[in-house]
């Protein structure tokens, strides 16, 4: 992060201006001109929060995606797959037992091993061939695709949160002021601010792994030159081995969570594939915080579209994903 700041001046200082706009947007009381503009506070509040909330989904999922594809540099377009199916097992397990996090459990668990599954039976005798891990993964994600729909079918599934997650929670630092005038603070699910402080612990928790601890260090040191790392008496296989199961175990573990904030249905693996891969384009490969960057940007983008562009909304995603790659082709936080 200091680096890029040292080497883009310019467009750290923008970001920092375009923060403490919109921090003063939710926090001040809106003069008449900004509600004739953009309508209520509270709506422009809740869309934020919602932007911010969905971009905590799609980091937990990215997160998974960019330990495989952005810092592995193998090609997993099974990985929306892993999502659903994830989530289909955690509902499973929790309605069994129920026990909400007795799904979130067995879900990280039963996709980390099916993640090991990948590793050992494809990529491990496709290294270095993008081209077939694509055209495999993606075969694989089709043929998950029919037999989830024919174990679960086409019915929408969504899980029930512990009881203490039910509910709105009062924001007591952000208010508004109603056409009486009276000052009243903005309520918002406790659910969706649980989701965001889930995907901060996240990405903190890895970042501290790849980065402050000795098995962080030989996942980063076996990518950049593995022979090298096994000359040393290191095993990579069983090393990546491990990465694959942390991110195909993120995937199920955001399955569980995304399914509890939205719901589980076919089709959400391919729409959480795409956000994946957009989120790390737009991130920069293999970087913990440049997915949290991404994921925010594409999250905030979405709902804001949804709310104020109804009709050119899903447009804005892929717009900044092409501003990117125009300015920045390794993503914003890549080779930083």
């Amino acid at each position: 992060m200091r680096k890029f700041i040292e080497r883009h001046t310019f467009w750290a200082i923008v970001v920092l201006l375009l923060a403490g706009i919109f921090l003063w947007m939710i926090f001040a009381v809106w003069p008449d001109w900004m509600v004739s503009a953009l309508g209520r506070k509270k709506t422009f509040v809740n869309t934020f929060l919602n932007g911010l909330t969905l971009a905590g989904l799609y980091f937990l999922v990215a997160s998974g995606f960019t330990l495989v594809f952005g810092l592995m540099r193998n090609v997993n377009l099974a990985h929306g797959s892993m999502y659903l199916l994830g989530a289909y097992i955690g509902y499973e397990a929790a309605e069994a037992s129920g026990n909400w996090f007795v799904g979130l459990g067995v879900a990280f668990i039963a996709i980390a091993v099916t993640g090991i599954l990948l590793q050992v039976l494809v990529f491990r005798r496709m290294e270095g061939d993008d081209l077939r891990q694509t055209l495999v993964t993606i075969g694989v994600s089709i043929v998950a695709a029919d037999l989830m729909l024919a174990v679960w079918s086409g019915t929408t599934y969504q899980f029930a949160p512990p009881e203490w997650l039910f509910g709105a929670a009062e924001l007591p630092i952000i208010s508004t002021i109603r056409s009486s005038g009276q000052e009243v603070f903005i309520k918002y699910p406790v659910y969706r601010l649980a989701v965001l402080g889930v995907a901060i612990a996240v990405g903190i928790a890895l970042w501290l792994f790849l980065n402050r601890t000795r098995i962080g260090m030989m996942i980063r040191a076996g990518v950049n030159d593995r022979d090298m790392l096994a000359a040393s008496g290191v095993n990579v296989q069983l090393v990546f081995a491990l990465v694959f199961a942390i991110g195909a175990g993120l995937a199920g573990f955001a399955g569980v969570i995304g399914g509890t904030a939205l719901s589980i249905a076919p089709g959400e693996d391919i729409r959480y594939l795409l956000a994946s891969l957009v989120v790390v384009i737009v991130g920069g490969m293999g970087s913990v915080p440049g997915a949290a960057i991404g994921a925010l940007l594409i999250g905030l983008a979405e709902q804001f579209g949804l709310a104020y562009f109804p009709t050119y909304g899903v447009v804005l995603t892929f717009l900044i994903m092409v501003v990117v790659l125009a300015v920045r082709p390794q993503g914003i936080m890549g080779n930083s």
